[in-house]
């Protein structure tokens, strides 16, 4: 089999949130994270304690070093000899340390994965400023930067992001009891965000589903893992699409329903048992771990709800294989050659390059790459 070709990139740039690796590190993690907010100190500190409950430290990080490690054998494997690097919005490694390695490095043209798969400003557009900022901070700027940066698409409806979600519904139904399974809700979780956030994501040209790109995103996604789960069963679960991790002033709206409000409003229904499935993250994140595992998991046993968590993608075989094809595809496209993308349900593949007022910034215009001029 031939070697895929990447030209013309000359690097792979994983691009993550970051997360603190120790006690001292949580405040000015969440500092970070929520500068230029007016959010108290005291209002972090109470927020931090849910790192602290497991160690001061969030999971993210270790997990972009196993997918660091996972993506670069998978590329060895198939023949691609392309340097892989890491760069955070939020902690070390920051975006501008890694660009700056990477122009050391000789590096002139990367393509950038990035750890979230859906349109929204905090899930995409942010990302894209932040990558303007840190090329910008390099010797010339973003007009005379010696690396060029490309952002491969979304793929929130790729195979190899789909099917692990697929496999872990399964096997989280497989695990519950045999006489709640066939009636248990199938309960999609993702970050909660402004719903003017949402109604303002995806192409401002077009009309969505739930007022935004961002719920219609994860709608489409929810409707083919239920509808895989059925072809393999024989049995079509109920499912719904609900939130966490909500972290704004109480007087602007969010999207609902919470997980937790949820979960309690299954069980006055009678619904017999529940899966929670954590579409909106790629691997266990804080939200993961902490808003599932931790408090809505005792929310199921307050109420005598039987829940179960599917895993998510992680460093899946199929998953770190989509990183590959992103690339290659893009790739593809950049030297002009026709190329098949590969996407499941209604949505269909994503753009390259965002449009013009993708996403808006909700606090003020800022500039971004990876764009068509936005």
């Amino acid at each position: 089999m031939a070697t895929p070709d990447v030209r013309p990139y000359d690097a792979l740039l994983l691009v993550s949130f970051g997360g603190p690796e120790g006690p001292d590190d949580v405040v000015p993690f969440l500092e970070n994270v929520t500068r230029g907010r007016g959010i108290p100190r005291e209002r972090l500190v109470e927020v931090g304690q849910h790192y602290h409950l497991f160690g001061g430290r969030s999971p993210i990080n270790d997990q972009c070093r196993e997918l660091k490690a996972a993506i670069e054998a998978d590329l060895a494997e198939h023949g691609i000899d392309l340097p892989v690097y890491w760069g955070n919005r939020n902690w070390d490694p920051y975006l501008t340390g890694t660009l700056q390695q990477m122009a050391d490095d000789g590096v002139t043209r990367a393509a950038c994965f990035v750890t979230s798969a859906y349109s929204s400003w905090s899930s995409c557009r942010q990302y894209r400023e932040n990558l303007y900022d840190a090329v910008d901070a390099l010797p010339g700027g973003v007009e005379g930067s010696p690396v060029h940066l490309d952002k491969l698409r979304h793929y929130f409806n790729h195979p190899g992001f789909v099917e692990p979600n697929v496999d872990a519904t399964l096997a989280a139904l497989a695990d519950l009891p045999d006489d709640v399974r066939e009636g248990a809700r199938l309960v999609f979780v993702t970050h909660s965000i402004p719903t003017a956030m949402n109604e303002s994501s995806g192409d401002p040209e077009a009309t969505y589903e739930g007022g935004g790109a961002y719920v219609a995103q994860h709608r489409d996604v929810a409707r083919v893992v239920t509808e895989r789960v059925a072809a393999e069963t024989g049995t079509t679960h109920e499912h719904d699409l609900v939130f966490c991790s909500r972290s704004g002033a109480p007087h602007v709206p969010w999207l609902e329903p919470d997980i937790n409000d949820h979960l309690e409003a299954l069980r006055d229904q009678g619904v017999p048992a529940a899966v929670m499935v954590p579409v909106g993250f790629v691997s266990d994140h804080m939200e993961v771990i902490y808003d599932l595992d931790t408090e809505a998991v005792e929310t199921a046993e307050r109420i005598g709800l039987p829940v179960r968590r599917a895993a998510t993608a992680g460093t899946d075989a199929r998953f770190v294989a989509t990183v590959r094809d992103l690339l290659v595809e893009r790739a593809t496209v950049e030297r002009g050659e026709e190329v098949a993308r590969a996407a499941v349900g209604d949505t269909g593949p994503m753009w390259d390059a965002c449009p013009v007022g993708c996403c808006a910034n909700p606090r003020a215009e800022r500039p971004a790459l990876c764009g068509r001029g936005a």
